[in-house]
């Protein structure tokens, strides 16, 4: 059969274990069906840093320019990677940076099969965080106070000094802490959640700290609130679904009760923390979509987790490894379904949807890789290594 044609989507190549899988991934289950037209990015720890990160940024701008791009497990170098790497400097996290650029919000999803249950023996269907990348905790300043004295929280004007108040008299040692954000980021947050929402005809949740946090976190609920009336009220209406808003601590007791199927909008950390916490639940990060989407169109897909050192270095050494693949796996079938869909190209969209059910048909006829065969008590189960799983996978694709 001939090859499926495609316009280009943007590439962008990881490191350790998860770069291995990638090359794998294309060579057996991408390649003999598709001819891959990628803008291709090294974004590999040493290729950062020989661009002085400019390959990160360069990358990002294709995402804007092409609007899909898939991209590969990375690392944020700590000071000892740095070490291992001979790196001239602690570069930023590359998310970090994309995300940025692209102004967008990471939607997570976990990958249910019916082999893994989750813990919560309720939740029947996948859960969606839709996590802000803007600010926080992560753009915070910070400072480890010496000793006693006045804490100032100060804000400048374009015309001068506006507002003063102590944040607290010390006594003795202790720790500051300063973080920010801004309405446009809060609004491209608020129409990207409401947006991919109608997309998947699914409730979308919102859910802060208000009644403790009486202006950060209530900017952000009064911002939602008055999106969804001015621009999606009607939308939602005609498409059946709701928005729905509840302090977070509610959320927590509501969500571990649901039967899951909906879409649970966050704050930065929160969504860092509740993101792991429901991975955690459905079964494994290995089993996680992740997609960030912008505001105006563009769509970067990714697998939730880190790049798996500790398997890399055993692959170095010629050791078999059992690493899972199926969240990479599912990058690439989310990036090729949405370039199918922007470009009404239904065979590249049925593809990305065949090689979807083939991973979980492998999975389902009890071939999985070790993370999952320790999570299923089936006597069935046949733990299988990273490679043999991908051909189990190619197998289905063939047949």
């Amino acid at each position: 059969m001939a090859k499926i044609k495609m316009n280009p989507i943007v590439e962008m190549d990881g490191d350790e274990m998860t770069r291995v899988i990638w090359q794998e991934i294309k060579d057996e289950l991408l390649s003999p069906f598709v001819e891959l037209n990628t803008e291709y990015y090294d974004l590999g720890l040493p290729n950062r840093d020989a661009t002085a990160d400019q390959v990160t940024v360069d990358a990002a701008q294709a995402a804007k320019r092409l609007h899909v791009a898939v991209k590969c497990a990375t690392i944020t170098p700590n000071a000892q990677r740095v070490e291992e790497y001979k790196l001239h400097e602690m570069w930023k996290s590359p998310n970090a940076t994309i995300r940025a650029a692209l102004d967008g919000t990471v939607f997570r999803a976990p990958i249910m099969t019916s082999r893994i249950k989750p813990v919560v023996s309720t939740w029947e269907k996948p859960i969606t965080i839709a996590r802000h990348a803007y600010g926080d905790v992560y753009k915070a300043t910070e400072y480890r106070v010496p000793g006693p004295g006045r804490a100032e929280l100060l804000f400048t004007g374009e015309n001068g000094e506006s507002f003063r108040q102590t944040v607290y008299d010390y006594e003795c040692p202790g720790v500051l802490q300063s973080m920010f954000n801004k309405d446009s980021s809060i609004e491209a947050f608020a129409r990207a959640c409401f947006a991919y929402a109608l997309s998947e005809k699914q409730n979308l949740w919102f859910s802060t700290k208000d009644t403790i946090s009486k202006q950060y976190d209530q900017t952000f609920k009064f911002i939602f609130q008055d999106i969804y009336d001015r621009e999606f009220r009607e939308e939602f209406e005609a498409a059946g679904i709701e928005y729905f808003y509840t302090l977070i601590d509610d959320a927590v007791a509501r969500v571990v009760r649901s039967k899951g199927g909906f879409i649970w909008a966050c704050k930065n950390y929160d969504g860092d923390v509740m993101s792991d916490m429901v991975s955690t639940a459905f079964g494994s990060l290995a089993m996680m979509t992740s997609v960030l989407v912008s505001p105006d169109g563009n769509f970067e897909y990714e697998a939730a987790h880190g790049t798996v050192t500790r398997h890399y270095y055993r692959y170095l050494k010629g050791e078999e490894t059992s690493t899972n693949p199926v969240a990479t796996i599912f990058a690439w079938s989310g990036a090729l379904k949405k370039r199918g869909e922007l470009d009404g190209n239904g065979p590249l969209a049925d593809f990305a949807r065949r090689l979807e059910e083939a991973v979980l048909d492998t999975i389902n006829a009890g071939v999985m890789t070790g993370d999952l065969a320790a999570l299923c008590a089936d006597p069935d189960v046949r733990k299988v290594s990273t490679a043999r799983f991908i051909r189990a996978v190619r197998e289905k694709l063939d047949s």
